[in-house]
């Protein structure tokens, strides 16, 4: 059933065509029913209806208005427009706002009935074009190459869960199958610097296309990626892509242990080096990262890869460089990486204390797994204190009540007399640190909602005011604001607006001899006829009524 929204300022109309309609054989559910614009906008966005059938000639805000005003905010709402033979204005209008249907008054309940059949297969035919399975397929099979191309750079980019990885290696058709794993970064050498000046010479009598690739560097890069592909493709060797002006390849092998991995690739890359400089005419310089065992920390064997193309110069260019070979580093390397400083800052911000101590846990039960230096052992621990006092001081929270006055964090690292110490310690400064931020940002919320009541008492005489215009003030979007209001003060901002206005009222109809029209004016209405509706609407009982009560 598709909601439906039923607009008439003339309730026998509105009520004779509620009740001569089959709603359910229709395929609609009337969700309500209002007598002018105003009321109706605010029906619609409490609760967004499929479709708003509505009068043209209304109070306080015509059905064209109010469709404007749908339109705007919810594009997908359809509009049926009810009208007379004389308003063909307004219906020159309506066609101006893409109003899905209009029907002229008078009409019968099988003509009315028509229309919204017709309405309602309009809207299964948008929701079934959404959900068609066929288009969905097409449409990712053409993005499937882009898609695929944003998932190996991921895989090199940052950690992620291995679970997800296997899965979208899957969904993409991508072969990631081994027991170890390492990176190559081939980056393009300055050309000509590894030329004898005779070579370089000879390179005038290139032709227009070789000279063309020496220099558009795109073009070199899509030449070496080719050469690479086919290698590393007749090697089976692993997957081959561009990322920030390097060819990357992501080899796999079925050893795990370090140097026989190394001597199952490092052949086929200089297989790929002689070939590009026999083909190419220029050089490569090929970085080799740390081989890994698990596909999920590619991003470390792509670091370390890079890393080694920085030996260049000491070393030359023009030649394979291993990590290992230039630096002495652990199999498996300790690190703080973005997963965890994600995971750790998530609990500092709106986690629990069980949470906390859950994940400070996980991050010693690595130390303990680790057979690691006492450097890395101690940069690990700097890169989390770090974290900490990155999310403490992105908030307001008194730094000193914290970590104390004159904090030093290398001194507190080198205060830790053990793991146990250290861990104790570190959860401790979480838990503070999250328990001062959740106090921070509830202060933060009742200060943001304190700051809209002040604006609203001071402007709600101004006719336009509005939650668009408060937010406007506050710096922030009407959603987030919304939600906070109404959790803060238990009624939504429209509803406290109304309330302040009609406070204000009662109080000039008690105390001054002022025309109903006049105290409308002073209190942020526009039109005196809609003042009187909402007084009424509220307390049951007119203006003049109220003020004759005393």
């Amino acid at each position: 059933m598709y909601k439906l929204l039923l607009v008439d300022d003339e309730e026998d109309v509105r009520e004779g065509v509620f009740q001569e309609i089959d709603w359910n054989k229709c395929g609609f559910e009337v969700v309500g029913k209002a007598e002018n614009g105003k009321e109706a906008l605010d029906l619609v966005e409490r609760m967004p209806p499929d479709v708003v059938v509505t009068d043209i000639k209304m109070p306080f805000m015509d059905g064209l208005k109010l469709s404007e005003l749908v339109k705007e905010k919810f594009p997908t709402t359809k509009i049926i427009i009810l009208s007379g033979f004389d308003e063909f204005e307004y219906a020159h209008k309506a066609v101006k706002l893409h109003i899905d249907e209009y029907v002229l008054k008078p009409f019968s309940s099988q003509e009315l009935a028509e229309v919204l059949v017709k309405v309602k297969s309009k809207i299964d035919e948008e929701i079934a074009e959404k959900e068609n399975i066929t288009t969905l397929k097409e449409h990712y099979r053409r993005s499937l190459p882009v898609l695929k191309e944003a998932f190996l750079t991921s895989l090199i980019t940052r950690k992620q869960l291995q679970k997800e990885v296997f899965e979208r290696c899957r969904n993409y058709g991508i072969d990631l199958n081994g027991n170890g794993f390492v990176t190559g970064v081939l980056s393009v050498d300055s050309a000509y610097s590894n030329l004898s000046s005779t070579e370089a010479s000879e390179k005038e009598d290139v032709d227009y296309s070789a000279s063309s690739l020496l220099v558009d560097k795109e073009l070199t890069l899509f030449a070496v990626l080719n050469i690479a592909e086919e290698i590393v493709e007749k090697h089976k060797l692993g997957l081959v892509f561009l990322y920030n002006g390097y060819v990357v390849v992501i080899a796999s092998s079925p050893q795990k242990e370090n140097a026989l991995v190394l001597g199952n690739v490092l052949p086929a890359f200089e297989e790929i080096r002689l070939s590009i400089e026999k083909f190419l005419r220029i050089t490569i310089t090929t970085g080799i990262g740390t081989v890994v065992t698990d596909v999920t920390q590619l991003s470390y064997s792509f670091e370390d890869a890079v890393s080694a193309l920085d030996y260049r110069l000491i070393h030359g260019s023009n030649r394979i460089i291993c990590i290992d070979d230039v630096e002495n580093r652990f199999m498996e390397k300790l690190r703080f990486d973005e997963m965890k400083e994600h995971k750790l800052i998530q609990c500092l911000k709106m986690g629990t204390t069980e949470e906390i101590k859950e994940t400070v846990e996980s991050l010693f039960e690595e130390l303990l797994d680790n057979n690691i230096s006492l450097k890395d052992y101690q940069v690990y621990l700097l890169e989390i204190l770090t974290c900490i006092l990155k999310a403490a001081s992105n908030t307001d929270i008194d730094m000193d009540e914290v970590f104390g006055a004159n904090y030093n964090l290398l001194s507190d690292i080198y205060r830790f007399n053990n793991l146990n110490e250290a861990k104790s310690r570190i959860t401790d400064r979480c838990i503070l640190v999250m328990k001062c931020i959740a106090t921070d940002r509830q202060s933060t919320v009742k200060d943001l909602v304190e700051k809209a009541r002040e604006y609203t008492r001071k402007h709600f005489r101004e006719s336009d005011i509005s939650i668009n215009k408060v937010c406007g003030f506050l710096h922030i979007s009407t959603g987030y604001f919304s939600s906070l209001f109404k959790k803060e003060t238990g009624m939504t901002f429209v509803n406290y607006l109304v309330h302040i206005r009609m406070e204000a009222a009662k109080e000039l109809l008690r105390t001054t001899d002022l025309k109903a029209f006049e105290i409308a004016e002073r209190v942020g209405y526009s039109e005196a006829n809609y003042f009187s509706y909402s007084f009424k609407k509220n307390f049951g009982i007119s203006p003049s009524d109220y003020r004759n009560s005393f």
